[in-house]
């Protein structure tokens, strides 16, 4: 038996966001701060180019353990399913995409600064979801999940913390649309690979 690196993309990032957040706290304390944190709207200006960097790599960069093992949790959960359902390339193209738009709306619209990578484990909790869809139905079981985690997160809104419920909603969003768009993908594709009828075809001389 031997081990197998069997979801790049989610084990990567893994890996990553570990050795960054070592990096900080045992060698170069602020390296987080410095390098991977996306500024708020007070700080962010449009002429910063390594701003849109840090767009992407705050996904990498964590507060504490306790914040990364928990986005981590559920990224090694349910990276490895989404890899085997939509492709290495795939999840780590919907990983990048989530991490610049919750850069750049934090950037726009609100003034804390952000880091972590919460919005690319609520991106896949939605992704999940979808998964699970056949044709015409939508599991209860995804149904409740997703509706649990997004009521937890609108009510935490209204209770101040260090924690970006906006960037897990957007994630979830980014998700949702992914989601959408791979189901039609899906539906058309089938509809395509339909066998046609002897009756329905057309003869041309």
């Amino acid at each position: 038996m031997k081990l197998k690196y069997n979801a790049p993309a989610a084990l990567t990032l893994a890996l990553a966001a570990t050795i960054v957040l070592l990096i900080d706290q045992y060698i170069m304390p602020g390296i987080i701060e410095a390098l991977f944190t996306a500024e708020g709207s007070t700080t962010f200006r449009f002429d910063d180019i390594p701003a849109y960097v840090r767009m992407f790599t705050h996904l990498f960069g964590h507060a504490s353990w306790e914040h990364l093992l928990s986005n981590l949790t559920l990224i090694l959960l349910l990276g490895p399913i989404l890899e085997e359902k939509f492709g290495t390339k795939s999840v780590a193209w919907m990983i990048t995409i989530t991490a610049m738009v919750n850069g750049l709306l934090n950037a726009l619209f609100f003034e804390t600064a952000l880091m972590g990578s919460s919005g690319i484990a609520f991106m896949m909790i939605l992704m999940v979801s979808f998964a699970n869809i056949k044709s015409g139905e939508f599991p209860l079981t995804a149904l409740l999940v997703v509706g649990l985690y997004l009521i937890k997160e609108i009510l935490a809104i209204f209770r101040y913390d260090d924690i970006s419920q906006i960037s897990h909603l957007i994630g979830a969003a980014c998700g949702a649309v992914f989601g959408f768009l791979r189901t039609v993908a899906a539906k058309k594709t089938d509809a395509s690979n339909m066998p046609v009828s002897a009756d329905s075809q057309n003869i041309t001389n």
